[in-house]
C-alpha cells in the first residue's frame, strides 16, 4: 500500500457513520498487541479549548526533553496534520505501512474513520516509544474511541451545547458523556462552570475516587498585559509567562496545562520554569484564532469557531483584540451545528459577510440557508460566494490593509481557506 492507496483507504472509512462504543475498538487493538497499554498519556475532553490545551501540553513537554506524540482531530489540510510527535508530523511511509498493517488486520471487518485514525496514532506512538502521549477526545468521552486509554492525568476543560444528536440535549447530559474518561484514582483537571456541568463532573470524581482540581478554585490564571500569571497548586505563583496564542480564554486553557505540568511533577516528571517559559512562547495552534498578513499585506484572523460557545469567544476578540477600519466576515457552516446562534453571535460585528458553503459535502449548509438565520438588519450587509476560493478572492477584493477577513464558522472552511492562503501544515513532498 503506497501513501495514495492509505488515504483513498481512510477516506473511504467516512462513509460509515459515527459509531459511539468501544467494544469493537477494544478487540480490534487486542488483536494489534494493545498499543495503548504501552503508552503514558494524557486524556483531553471538552466542547472547547481541548486542542489548544493538547498543543500546549505537547510543546511544554517537547521543551523539556521528553518525546511527546500528539493525537488532535480533526485536521485541517492533511490527514497527517493528526499525528505528531515533537516538531514532526508522520510521514508518508510510516502512514502507508500502518494504515496497510490496519488493513490487514481488519480482514473486511468495519471500522469508522476516527477509530481507525485513533488506532492509527496509538501503534506509531508505542512503534517510536514516546515517553508520553497527549490525547484529545474525539466527541464525548464515555464511548469515544480515544477511552481506551488509562491516563496520568485526565482534562476536561468545560461543558457547553454541541453535537446535541450524540452527546444528549442538556449540560448534565453531556458532562456525563465527557465524565466518562475519569477513571479510578486518576487526577481530573477541569474548567468546569458552577453549573450543572460542574456537579457532574464533581459527582463524578467523587464516585470514581479521582482527585479534581478545578480551575478558579484550586489554581488560576490571570492577564497582565502583555504576559500573565500563573497561580498554582501547592502556592506556585509563576508571573511574566508569555502568550502565544490570541484570545483572553487561554488564559485558562494554559492555565489548566500548568496545573497538568504540576501533577506529573508530583509522578516524578521533571520541567522547569525556563521550559515552561520556551513551551508556552513555542505553541502554536493553526486556525484557531490564527492572525497573519498575506503577501500583499492584506489582515487575516482564522477562527473554527463551529458552536455558539466558539462564537462568543471569537466575538469577544474580535471586540477587544484585533483593531480595524472594516470588518469582512466569510462565513460557512455545517448544517447540523447550531448555525442561527453562532452566526447571529458575529454577524453583527461585521461590515460585509459573505457567505458560502464550508465544503464539498452534504453536512454543509448552503449559502441561501445561511443568509435565512440572520437577521432582516443584516441582509443589507450579506453576499453570496459559490465556493471558497470565490468568497476569499472576494474578500481580498474588497479589503484594504487596514480592514480584517475574518474567515470562520467551520474548520472544514477554515482548513480549505488555510490551504489556498500559506499552503499545508505537513511536508507534501515527502
Amino acid at each position: 500500500m503506497n501513501y495514495q492507496q492509505a488515504w483513498q483507504f481512510l477516506d473511504q472509512l467516512q462513509f460509515f457513520k459515527i459509531k459511539l462504543g468501544l467494544d469493537s475498538m477494544n478487540r480490534f487493538l487486542e488483536r494489534l498487541g494493545n498499543p495503548q497499554h504501552r503508552l503514558q498519556c494524557l486524556h483531553i475532553a471538552g466542547t472547547n479549548g481541548k486542542g489548544s490545551v493538547a498543543a500546549t501540553l505537547h510543546a511544554l513537554l517537547t521543551s523539556a526533553g521528553y518525546k511527546t506524540g500528539l493525537y488532535t482531530s480533526p485536521h485541517l489540510s492533511s490527514v497527517r496534520e493528526r499525528f505528531k510527535i515533537g516538531n514532526t508530523y508522520i510521514g508518508k511511509q510510516d502512514f502507508a505501512r500502518l494504515l496497510a498493517q490496519i488493513e490487514a488486520v481488519l480482514d473486511g471487518n468495519q471500522i469508522t474513520y476516527f477509530e481507525c485514525t485513533t488506532v492509527l496514532a496509538l501503534l506509531w506512538f508505542a512503534e517510536q516509544k514516546v515517553d508520553i502521549a497527549v490525547l484529545e477526545v474525539g466527541m464525548g468521552g464515555r464511548l469515544d474511541a480515544t477511552n481506551v486509554v488509562t491516563p496520568l492525568v485526565s482534562l476536561i476543560t468545560n461543558v457547553s451545547m454541541d453535537h446535541e444528536q450524540y452527546l444528549g440535549n442538556t449540560l448534565a447530559d453531556i458532562a456525563g458523556e465527557k465524565a466518562g474518561i475519569i477513571k479510578q484514582g486518576i487526577p481530573v483537571v477541569s474548567a468546569v462552570a458552577e453549573d450543572d456541568s460542574g456537579k457532574v463532573i464533581r459527582q463524578v470524581c467523587t464516585h470514581q475516587h479521582a482527585p479534581l482540581f478545578l480551575f478558579g478554585r484550586d489554581f488560576k490564571g490571570s492577564s497582565t498585559g502583555s504576559t500573565w500569571q500563573y497561580d498554582g497548586l501547592d502556592g506556585l505563583l509563576l508571573s511574566e509567562l508569555p502568550m502565544s496564542l490570541h484570545g483572553s480564554h487561554q488564559v485558562s486553557n494554559c492555565s489548566l496545562a500548568l496545573a497538568t505540568i504540576q501533577l506529573l511533577q508530583r509522578q516524578g516528571w521533571a520541567i522547569t520554569k525556563e521550559q515552561i517559559c520556551n513551551g508556552l512562547a513555542q505553541t502554536r495552534w493553526p486556525g484557531r484564532l490564527e492572525y497573519f498578513r498575506n503577501t500583499k499585506g492584506k489582515q487575516f484572523l482564522l477562527d473554527g469557531a463551529h458552536n455558539p460557545a466558539g462564537a462568543v469567544v471569537l466575538a469577544q476578540a474580535l471586540r477587544n483584540s484585533f483593531p480595524r477600519r472594516r470588518l469582512l466576515l466569510v462565513w460557512g457552516a455545517m448544517a447540523d451545528k447550531d448555525i442561527r446562534t453562532t452566526l447571529r453571535e458575529v454577524a453583527s460585528l461585521a461590515d460585509l459577510i459573505i457567505l458560502t458553503k464550508a465544503a464539498e459535502s452534504e453536512r454543509a449548509a448552503s449559502p441561501e440557508q445561511l443568509e435565512a438565520v440572520l437577521s432582516a438588519a443584516l441582509w443589507d450587509k450579506a453576499v453570496r460566494a459559490a465556493s471558497v476560493p470565490a468568497a476569499l478572492a472576494q474578500a481580498c477584493s474588497l479589503a484594504s490593509q487596514d480592514d480584517l477577513i475574518c474567515i470562520s464558522g467551520s474548520l472544514y472552511l477554515v482548513g480549505a481557506a488555510r490551504q489556498l492562503l500559506l499552503g499545508g501544515l505537513t511536508d507534501e513532498e515527502e
